[in-house]
């Protein structure tokens, strides 16, 4: 299993995906020209992973803003981390900015599809 460390840029999320600590990371705003390929390599990591996931997996979601195409993607992510909630206990912190609706009804509309234990965290701008 290897670690997918991407930096972010203004099109793409940060994403730190680090197997061997069970800990998952996506910050900043997703707007890629191409969404499947960019999230191709961590959804396919997160199904390696399941293959030998840690006792307990926290995924820190922090996105500011995402487009329709990275919506799907991040949702395909989910559900490879529903997967893995089978052999490991999975925790999705989904953060959004006090003021933000949007972010907060898309992390309750994706807690309302994927069964797995979500935490909304409000933080100040």
């Amino acid at each position: 299993m290897e670690i997918i460390i991407l930096e972010g840029t203004p099109k793409t999320p940060t994403v730190e995906f680090k197997p061997l600590e069970g800990y998952l990371l996506l910050r900043g705003r997703s707007i890629p020209e191409n969404s499947i390929e960019f999230y191709k390599p961590l959804i396919d990591g997160l199904e390696a992973y399941n293959q030998n996931p840690q006792p307990t997996t926290n995924v820190d979601i922090q996105l500011e803003y995402f487009n329709t195409s990275s919506s799907k993607c991040v949702l395909d992510v989910l559900k490879k981390l529903e997967v893995i909630n089978g052999n490991s206990k999975v925790t999705i912190n989904w953060y959004y900015e006090e003021d933000d609706e949007d972010m907060l009804e898309a992390g309750e509309d994706y807690q309302a599809i994927i069964n797995v234990p979500f935490k909304m965290v409000e933080v100040e701008e």
